[in-house]
Protein backbone atom coordinates (compact mmCIF):
# COMPACT_ATOMS: atom_id res chain seq x y z
CA UNK A 1 0.00 0.00 0.00
CA UNK A 2 1.34 3.31 -0.85
CA UNK A 3 -0.01 6.59 1.09
CA UNK A 4 0.77 9.85 -0.01
CA UNK A 5 0.08 12.46 2.92
CA UNK A 6 0.05 15.95 3.04
CA UNK A 7 0.65 18.51 5.51
CA UNK A 8 2.79 15.56 6.73
CA UNK A 9 5.33 17.57 8.71
CA UNK A 10 2.18 19.34 10.46
CA UNK A 11 1.66 18.44 14.21
CA UNK A 12 -1.39 16.01 13.27
CA UNK A 13 0.03 14.58 10.20
CA UNK A 14 3.17 14.17 11.51
CA UNK A 15 1.96 12.08 14.27
CA UNK A 16 -0.18 9.66 11.29
CA UNK A 17 2.85 9.41 9.33
CA UNK A 18 4.65 8.08 12.59
CA UNK A 19 1.77 5.90 13.27
CA UNK A 20 1.62 4.10 9.97
CA UNK A 21 6.03 3.69 9.98
CA UNK A 22 5.35 1.94 13.92
CA UNK A 23 2.78 -0.36 12.33
CA UNK A 24 0.24 0.49 14.95
CA UNK A 25 -2.20 1.14 12.38
CA UNK A 26 -4.55 -2.02 10.60
CA UNK A 27 -4.17 -2.96 6.94
CA UNK A 28 -1.11 -0.75 6.85
CA UNK A 29 1.62 -2.57 9.00
CA UNK A 30 3.71 -2.26 5.82
CA UNK A 31 2.32 0.95 4.17
CA UNK A 32 4.70 3.21 2.46
CA UNK A 33 4.33 6.63 2.95
CA UNK A 34 4.98 10.23 0.75
CA UNK A 35 5.30 12.84 3.15
CA UNK A 36 4.30 16.02 1.26
CA UNK A 37 5.25 19.42 2.97
CA UNK A 38 6.03 23.10 2.51
CA UNK A 39 7.31 23.46 5.72
CA UNK A 40 5.94 26.71 6.28
CA UNK A 41 6.21 27.65 10.18
CA UNK A 42 3.45 25.09 11.35
CA UNK A 43 5.57 22.62 9.76
CA UNK A 44 8.52 20.95 11.37
CA UNK A 45 10.91 17.94 9.35
CA UNK A 46 12.11 17.07 12.90
CA UNK A 47 8.70 15.45 13.53
CA UNK A 48 9.20 13.27 10.86
CA UNK A 49 11.91 10.16 10.88
CA UNK A 50 15.01 11.65 9.60
CA UNK A 51 15.26 8.61 7.32
CA UNK A 52 13.32 5.67 7.24
CA UNK A 53 12.91 2.81 4.29
CA UNK A 54 8.93 3.17 4.43
CA UNK A 55 9.08 7.04 3.55
CA UNK A 56 9.44 9.22 1.15
CA UNK A 57 9.66 12.79 2.18
CA UNK A 58 9.08 15.51 -0.55
CA UNK A 59 9.16 19.41 0.53
CA UNK A 60 6.36 21.05 -1.59
CA UNK A 61 3.49 22.84 -2.07
CA UNK A 62 -0.05 21.19 -2.18
CA UNK A 63 -1.28 23.73 -4.94
CA UNK A 64 1.83 22.77 -7.48
CA UNK A 65 -0.36 20.93 -9.97
CA UNK A 66 3.05 19.74 -12.06
CA UNK A 67 4.35 18.25 -8.82
CA UNK A 68 1.16 16.47 -7.74
CA UNK A 69 0.82 14.95 -11.01
CA UNK A 70 4.54 13.48 -10.87
CA UNK A 71 4.19 12.10 -7.16
CA UNK A 72 0.85 10.59 -7.48
CA UNK A 73 1.24 7.97 -10.06
CA UNK A 74 1.45 4.46 -7.94
CA UNK A 75 -0.54 5.88 -4.82
CA UNK A 76 -3.43 4.39 -3.77
CA UNK A 77 -4.69 6.21 -1.36
CA UNK A 78 -4.18 9.76 -0.32
CA UNK A 79 -5.03 11.54 3.28
CA UNK A 80 -4.81 15.04 2.73
CA UNK A 81 -3.87 16.97 6.01
CA UNK A 82 -2.32 20.27 4.92
CA UNK A 83 -4.31 23.41 5.50
CA UNK A 84 -3.90 26.48 7.33
CA UNK A 85 -5.34 26.24 10.31
CA UNK A 86 -4.90 29.29 13.10
CA UNK A 87 -7.73 31.37 13.47
CA UNK A 88 -6.16 34.91 14.76
CA UNK A 89 -3.84 34.66 11.67
CA UNK A 90 -7.15 33.87 9.11
CA UNK A 91 -8.89 37.17 10.87
CA UNK A 92 -5.72 39.15 10.36
CA UNK A 93 -5.77 38.05 6.79
CA UNK A 94 -7.47 35.66 4.74
CA UNK A 95 -5.31 35.14 1.37
CA UNK A 96 -3.47 32.06 2.34
CA UNK A 97 -6.31 30.60 3.96
CA UNK A 98 -8.46 30.53 0.38
CA UNK A 99 -5.14 29.74 -1.36
CA UNK A 100 -4.02 26.63 0.59
CA UNK A 101 -7.23 25.33 1.67
CA UNK A 102 -9.45 26.05 -1.11
CA UNK A 103 -6.93 26.05 -4.06
CA UNK A 104 -4.80 23.52 -2.64
CA UNK A 105 -7.52 21.06 -2.00
CA UNK A 106 -8.79 21.64 -5.74
CA UNK A 107 -5.50 20.95 -6.94
CA UNK A 108 -5.08 17.66 -4.93
CA UNK A 109 -8.65 16.72 -6.15
CA UNK A 110 -7.74 17.09 -10.01
CA UNK A 111 -4.69 15.40 -9.38
CA UNK A 112 -6.13 12.34 -7.63
CA UNK A 113 -8.67 11.77 -10.11
CA UNK A 114 -5.94 12.33 -12.95
CA UNK A 115 -3.37 9.98 -11.63
CA UNK A 116 -6.66 7.44 -11.01
CA UNK A 117 -6.11 7.07 -7.10
CA UNK A 118 -8.57 4.85 -5.46
CA UNK A 119 -9.31 6.60 -2.52
CA UNK A 120 -9.09 9.51 -0.58
CA UNK A 121 -9.72 11.08 3.37
CA UNK A 122 -10.41 15.20 3.11
CA UNK A 123 -9.35 16.14 6.64
CA UNK A 124 -11.63 19.16 8.23
CA UNK A 125 -12.86 20.48 11.30
CA UNK A 126 -15.75 21.04 13.37
CA UNK A 127 -15.59 24.88 13.10
CA UNK A 128 -17.48 24.34 9.31
CA UNK A 129 -20.87 24.33 11.46
CA UNK A 130 -20.28 27.22 13.53
CA UNK A 131 -21.72 28.22 16.68
CA UNK A 132 -24.17 25.73 18.65
CA UNK A 133 -25.97 26.68 21.95
CA UNK A 134 -27.45 23.21 22.67
CA UNK A 135 -26.90 19.56 21.47
CA UNK A 136 -24.22 18.70 18.76
CA UNK A 137 -23.79 18.53 15.50
CA UNK A 138 -24.56 15.98 13.17
CA UNK A 139 -23.30 15.32 9.45
CA UNK A 140 -26.46 16.39 8.26
CA UNK A 141 -25.92 20.03 9.63
CA UNK A 142 -25.27 22.58 6.65
CA UNK A 143 -21.98 24.27 6.96
CA UNK A 144 -22.17 27.83 8.98
CA UNK A 145 -18.86 29.21 9.58
CA UNK A 146 -17.83 32.05 11.17
CA UNK A 147 -13.98 32.87 10.79
CA UNK A 148 -12.19 33.28 7.48
CA UNK A 149 -10.37 29.80 8.18
CA UNK A 150 -13.24 27.99 9.23
CA UNK A 151 -15.21 29.12 5.55
CA UNK A 152 -12.00 28.28 3.92
CA UNK A 153 -12.40 24.72 5.36
CA UNK A 154 -15.42 24.53 4.21
CA UNK A 155 -15.51 25.22 0.82
CA UNK A 156 -13.12 22.64 0.56
CA UNK A 157 -14.95 20.37 2.13
CA UNK A 158 -17.49 21.05 -0.64
CA UNK A 159 -15.29 20.90 -3.42
CA UNK A 160 -14.14 17.34 -2.31
CA UNK A 161 -17.74 16.28 -1.96
CA UNK A 162 -18.57 17.70 -5.26
CA UNK A 163 -15.58 15.21 -6.66
CA UNK A 164 -17.53 12.56 -5.52
CA UNK A 165 -20.76 13.27 -6.95
CA UNK A 166 -19.31 14.44 -10.27
CA UNK A 167 -16.35 12.43 -10.79
CA UNK A 168 -16.83 9.68 -8.91
CA UNK A 169 -13.62 9.92 -6.75
CA UNK A 170 -13.53 8.09 -3.84
CA UNK A 171 -13.09 10.93 -0.59
CA UNK A 172 -14.24 10.88 2.41
CA UNK A 173 -14.58 14.17 4.82
CA UNK A 174 -13.55 13.87 8.24
CA UNK A 175 -14.81 16.65 10.86
CA UNK A 176 -12.82 16.53 13.73
CA UNK A 177 -13.08 18.48 17.49
CA UNK A 178 -10.55 20.22 18.98
CA UNK A 179 -7.00 17.99 18.93
CA UNK A 180 -4.37 18.06 21.82
CA UNK A 181 -1.53 16.32 22.09
CA UNK A 182 2.69 16.66 22.24
CA UNK A 183 4.44 18.18 19.49
CA UNK A 184 1.63 20.58 18.62
CA UNK A 185 2.61 24.40 17.48
CA UNK A 186 2.46 26.75 20.14
CA UNK A 187 -0.01 28.88 18.55
CA UNK A 188 -2.92 26.72 19.68
CA UNK A 189 -4.81 27.06 23.10
CA UNK A 190 -3.27 24.21 24.89
CA UNK A 191 0.67 24.17 23.93
CA UNK A 192 0.37 28.34 24.04
CA UNK A 193 -0.67 27.84 28.06
CA UNK A 194 1.58 25.10 28.96
CA UNK A 195 4.63 26.57 27.31
CA UNK A 196 3.98 29.81 28.43
CA UNK A 197 2.91 28.88 32.06
CA UNK A 198 6.06 26.73 32.26
CA UNK A 199 8.36 29.67 30.99
CA UNK A 200 6.90 31.89 33.84
CA UNK A 201 4.97 33.83 31.41
CA UNK A 202 1.54 35.43 31.59
CA UNK A 203 -0.99 34.05 29.29
CA UNK A 204 -4.04 35.36 27.86
CA UNK A 205 -7.52 33.84 27.81
CA UNK A 206 -9.80 35.70 25.34
CA UNK A 207 -13.15 37.24 26.60
CA UNK A 208 -15.10 35.54 30.08
CA UNK A 209 -13.19 32.19 29.18
CA UNK A 210 -16.87 30.36 29.02
CA UNK A 211 -16.49 29.19 25.22
CA UNK A 212 -16.44 25.71 25.06
CA UNK A 213 -14.62 23.25 23.06
CA UNK A 214 -14.49 19.56 22.89
CA UNK A 215 -10.91 17.73 22.96
CA UNK A 216 -9.67 15.09 21.15
CA UNK A 217 -6.36 13.59 21.48
CA UNK A 218 -4.77 13.31 18.39
CA UNK A 219 -3.58 9.82 18.26
CA UNK A 220 -7.60 9.26 18.96
CA UNK A 221 -7.90 11.39 15.70
CA UNK A 222 -5.69 9.38 13.74
CA UNK A 223 -6.71 5.97 14.41
CA UNK A 224 -10.42 7.56 13.32
CA UNK A 225 -8.69 8.76 9.94
CA UNK A 226 -7.36 5.57 9.14
CA UNK A 227 -10.62 4.09 10.13
CA UNK A 228 -12.85 6.20 7.51
CA UNK A 229 -9.10 5.89 4.93
CA UNK A 230 -9.63 1.99 5.67
CA UNK A 231 -13.41 1.15 6.04
CA UNK A 232 -15.34 4.56 5.19
CA UNK A 233 -17.37 4.87 2.34
CA UNK A 234 -16.98 7.77 -0.97
CA UNK A 235 -19.17 10.50 -0.51
CA UNK A 236 -19.66 10.27 3.40
CA UNK A 237 -18.56 13.14 6.09
CA UNK A 238 -18.20 11.88 9.22
CA UNK A 239 -17.35 13.58 12.52
CA UNK A 240 -14.71 12.36 14.99
CA UNK A 241 -15.67 14.03 18.69
CA UNK A 242 -12.91 13.47 21.33
CA UNK A 243 -15.93 13.00 24.47
CA UNK A 244 -14.90 15.53 26.69
CA UNK A 245 -16.39 19.49 27.14
CA UNK A 246 -14.66 21.65 28.87
CA UNK A 247 -14.64 26.16 28.93
CA UNK A 248 -11.18 27.53 28.12
CA UNK A 249 -11.27 28.72 31.98
CA UNK A 250 -11.35 25.18 32.65
CA UNK A 251 -9.13 23.90 30.89
CA UNK A 252 -6.89 26.97 31.65
CA UNK A 253 -7.01 26.23 34.97
CA UNK A 254 -6.29 22.32 34.63
CA UNK A 255 -3.34 23.51 32.72
CA UNK A 256 -1.92 26.15 35.62
CA UNK A 257 -1.96 22.72 38.23
CA UNK A 258 0.16 20.83 35.88
CA UNK A 259 2.19 23.59 35.47
CA UNK A 260 2.63 24.01 38.91
CA UNK A 261 1.66 28.04 38.04
CA UNK A 262 -0.05 30.55 39.96
CA UNK A 263 -3.63 30.51 38.61
CA UNK A 264 -3.13 34.65 38.55
CA UNK A 265 -0.68 34.41 35.35
CA UNK A 266 -3.94 33.21 33.16
CA UNK A 267 -5.29 37.06 32.26
CA UNK A 268 -8.01 38.11 30.63
CA UNK A 269 -7.96 39.62 27.09
CA UNK A 270 -10.07 41.03 24.63
CA UNK A 271 -12.07 38.99 22.77
CA UNK A 272 -11.75 37.43 19.19
CA UNK A 273 -13.65 39.04 16.74
CA UNK A 274 -16.63 36.27 15.41
CA UNK A 275 -15.70 34.08 18.27
CA UNK A 276 -17.65 30.85 18.07
CA UNK A 277 -19.37 30.71 21.55
CA UNK A 278 -19.41 26.64 22.03
CA UNK A 279 -18.63 23.35 19.59
CA UNK A 280 -20.45 19.89 19.66
CA UNK A 281 -19.71 17.31 17.53
CA UNK A 282 -22.51 14.02 17.36
CA UNK A 283 -20.19 11.30 16.10
CA UNK A 284 -22.71 8.59 16.75
CA UNK A 285 -21.87 7.85 12.83
CA UNK A 286 -18.45 6.88 12.77
CA UNK A 287 -18.93 4.72 15.98
CA UNK A 288 -22.13 3.02 14.53
CA UNK A 289 -20.64 2.10 11.37
CA UNK A 290 -16.78 1.99 11.66
CA UNK A 291 -16.50 1.00 15.41
CA UNK A 292 -14.63 4.22 16.39
CA UNK A 293 -14.09 4.48 20.07
CA UNK A 294 -11.84 7.47 21.73
CA UNK A 295 -9.14 5.70 23.75
CA UNK A 296 -6.88 8.53 25.74
CA UNK A 297 -8.78 10.03 28.83
CA UNK A 298 -8.51 13.47 28.65
CA UNK A 299 -6.72 13.68 32.28
CA UNK A 300 -4.22 11.00 31.45
CA UNK A 301 -3.61 12.58 27.47
CA UNK A 302 -3.28 16.27 29.12
CA UNK A 303 -0.82 15.31 31.46
CA UNK A 304 1.27 14.02 29.39
CA UNK A 305 0.88 16.88 27.02
CA UNK A 306 2.23 19.38 29.86
CA UNK A 307 5.38 16.71 30.45
CA UNK A 308 6.32 16.21 26.98
CA UNK A 309 6.64 20.38 26.70
CA UNK A 310 8.85 20.40 29.93
CA UNK A 311 11.03 17.74 28.84
CA UNK A 312 11.53 18.89 25.10
CA UNK A 313 12.03 22.81 25.81
CA UNK A 314 14.56 22.94 22.61
CA UNK A 315 11.16 22.43 20.94
CA UNK A 316 9.37 25.37 21.45
CA UNK A 317 11.97 27.90 23.27
CA UNK A 318 14.17 30.01 21.66
CA UNK A 319 18.20 30.04 22.13
CA UNK A 320 17.79 32.74 25.16
CA UNK A 321 14.97 30.38 26.98
CA UNK A 322 12.07 32.56 25.90
CA UNK A 323 8.49 31.60 24.06
CA UNK A 324 9.59 32.85 20.17
CA UNK A 325 7.78 36.40 20.02
CA UNK A 326 6.08 35.39 17.12
CA UNK A 327 4.55 32.66 18.41
CA UNK A 328 3.16 35.24 21.78
CA UNK A 329 2.27 37.85 18.97
CA UNK A 330 0.38 35.71 16.64
CA UNK A 331 -1.38 33.55 19.05
CA UNK A 332 -3.44 34.42 22.25
CA UNK A 333 -5.62 31.05 22.44
CA UNK A 334 -6.75 29.77 19.27
CA UNK A 335 -10.10 28.51 20.30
Amino acid sequence: MRILVTGAAGFIGSHYVRTLLEGRLPGAEHAHVTALDLLTYAGDRAALPAAHPRMHFVHGDVADARLLASLLPGHDAVVHFAAETHVDRSIAGGAEFVRTNVLGTQVLLEAVRGAGVGRMVHVSTDEVYGSIAAGAWDEERPPAPNSPYAASKAASDLLALAFWRTHGTSVSVTRCSNNYGPGQHPEKLIPRFTTGLLAGEPVPLYGDGLNVREWLHVDDHCRAVHLVLTRGAGGEVYNIGGGTELTNREVAARLAALCGADPAAIRPAADRPGHDRRYALDDAKIRRTLGYRPRVPFETGLAATVAWYRDHPHRWRSADGAVPARTREASRARR
